[in-house]
């Protein structure tokens, strides 16, 4: 069977590895990409997570593999080209887990068309031979056989046009897995507590295992900051005085039943009223809606969306959308926070709509690598770019990057049916598992099976790292994972060995956690004051 070695022996190599290579500070998509370009390499490579692997962001996103049309029609040509790139690495070396989908924008204006026409025709251009499929007009009635949910009032037809979707924290664990496979190692709940330095060098960290409470010290030639909204704090490890490279802002995206968009295309609404795109993607038999930008004053763990938020996510998607979603649809309602890099003379959080994706990458004098900024799209040309500035640094021996054509773990182009298909290749040695045949929840796509999984081959030491990351069952329905919790943990229970204690401990955090994902959180706007 494919399984990893236990946690244990981790830490073991933590104690008695005299020194890394490259310590990666950090397990969202740009640590984990980092990761896995390094080990590849052969680099003596290590990765140190403080929580859980895409606990943050990375497992928050709008689930879309995409070159950006918006930063199309920003200008920002640059970008648009290298993630469209991107989109197709990605899509050859992970075919289990991303995949080609048809989005139609709608046209209720005569001008629409032409004017959407063209500039998804430069998105083809610039995606080149890694296009996914070419755009073309629709009229009426094709545009409603591909979104039959789609306001038909007014509707003058549609544009189609292909980017990719994915699953991101299920990629996530995937690259873990691909840095086992190349020798490196990867630990959660290992936070960071602070910097070594010899001679004002930054030559390793400390760090202390959530669990035991045990602390390690370790040396490395090159440091890696990875922490996606939090790269600040690392840095302040190394200057006290540093001041933030980032403005942080937020999206928000709410889930709610397949049955408002029973079709398999999504749709794009190219202009909100707050200027941006919003999407309605069927992903895991349900259908996610956003997503909105809202600069906040700092990053937080577990981000909570404002009520004028889902109001106007509602709102806008009730104007395209028949039936139009309420409330008291949504299932799920999920927060993610973008690392926008802050302009070189700004200071302000301002408005971040406008804020550049592109990754920074920054060496402090000290020799500390901060990696920020971005998007899931290019998180190899982003680890890429860091383990090259970390080969220079550490004095590294120059090898080649091998990541536009490394086959990610599980990769296989006949994937098993949903829920299994995510698992690639390693969903034939899932099913050998007790619990293959059994429901976790009756409102829920998962199987018992798969948190046994969870537990021996992935690293999940909680309930919320099965039903947040390992499976996506708090962001499909909030309400059926709380309930499942119980059944979760105890089956971790008996794959960790833990007692009664701890299964009621996780199952109270769990649910306390769950309820924040559930609309009964998120007061209604107050009206009443615009009026």
């Amino acid at each position: 069977m494919s399984t990893i070695n236990p946690r244990s022996t981790f830490l073991e190599q933590l104690r008695t590895t005299p020194i890394w290579d490259i310590v990666i500070i950090g397990g969202g998509a740009s640590g984990l990409g980092a990761a896995v370009e390094a080990a590849s390499r052969g680099y003596k490579t290590l990765l140190l997570e403080a929580h859980d692997f895409a606990k943050g962001t990375s497992s928050r996103s709008t689930k879309l593999v995409h070159g950006g049309v918006r930063y199309l029609a920003q200008g920002n040509i640059g970008l648009v080209r290298e993630a469209l790139r991107e989109r197709g690495l990605m899509r050859k070396n992970a075919p289990h887990l991303v995949h080609d989908m048809s989005f139609v924008v709608p046209a209720y204006d005569w001008w629409a068309g032409p004017f959407y026409g063209v500039g998804l025709k430069m998105y083809d251009l610039l995606a080149g031979k890694l296009n996914l499929g070419g755009s073309k007009y629709l009229g009426k009635e094709e545009t409603l056989r591909h979104t039959p949910t789609l306001q038909g009032e007014g509707l003058r037809g549609g544009i189609l046009y292909h980017d990719g979707q994915f699953d991101d924290a299920r990629l996530a664990v995937t690259l873990m897995r691909t840095v086992l496979d190349h020798g490196g190692v990867t630990l959660n709940y290992l936070p960071v507590t602070g910097l070594l330095k010899e001679e004002g060098k930054v030559c390793g960290a400390t760090a202390r295992d959530s669990e035991s409470g045990q602390e390690f010290t370790v040396r490395a030639r090159a440091v890696v900051n990875a922490t996606g909204v939090f790269v600040d704090q690392i840095r302040r490890m190394d200057e006290p005085g540093a001041r933030d490279m980032l403005s942080p802002s937020q999206g928000v995206h709410v889930v709610v039943d397949k049955r408002f968009l029973p079709g398999d295309s999504a749709i794009m609404i190219p202009r909100t009223e707050d200027g941006r795109v919003l999407f309605a993607v069927p992903w895991h038999d349900h259908v996610v809606i956003g997503t909105t930008d809202t600069a906040v004053p700092h990053a937080s763990l577990e981000p909570r969306a404002l009520p004028e938020e889902i109001e106007f996510i509602l709102r806008t998607a009730g104007q395209y959308m028949n039936p139009a979603p309420t409330r008291a649809d949504v299932k799920s309602v999920y927060v993610g926070l973008r690392p926008l890099v802050k302009a070189e003379t700004s200071d302000g959080v301002g408005s971040t709509a406008q804020l550049s994706r592109d990754h920074v990458l920054r060496v402090a004098p000290s020799g500390l690598i901060t990696l920020t900024g971005g998007k899931w799209t290019t998180y190899r040309h982003m680890g890429e770019d860091a383990i090259d500035r970390a080969a220079e640094v550490g004095a590294l021996p120059t090898r080649l990057s091998l990541t536009q054509g490394l086959r990610l773990h599980g990769w296989t182009e006949t994937p098993e049916a949903a829920p299994l298909d995510v698992y690639g290749t390693d969903a034939a040695h899932l099913r050998q598992l007790a619990g293959a045949e059994t429901a976790l929840h009756p409102e829920l796509p998962y199987l018992e099976a798969e948190v046994r999984w969870a537990a021996r081959c992935e690293l999940a030491r909680t309930v919320e790292d099965v039903l947040s990351r390992r499976t996506r069952a708090l962001l499909l329905n909030a309400r059926a994972s709380e309930q499942a919790a119980l059944r979760v943990a105890q089956l971790l229970a008996e794959e960790l060995g833990h007692d009664a204690h701890w299964i009621a401990t996780q199952v109270a955090q769990f649910r306390e956690l769950a309820r924040g994902y559930q609309l009964d959180a998120v007061a209604e706007p107050d009206l009443s004051a615009s009026s």
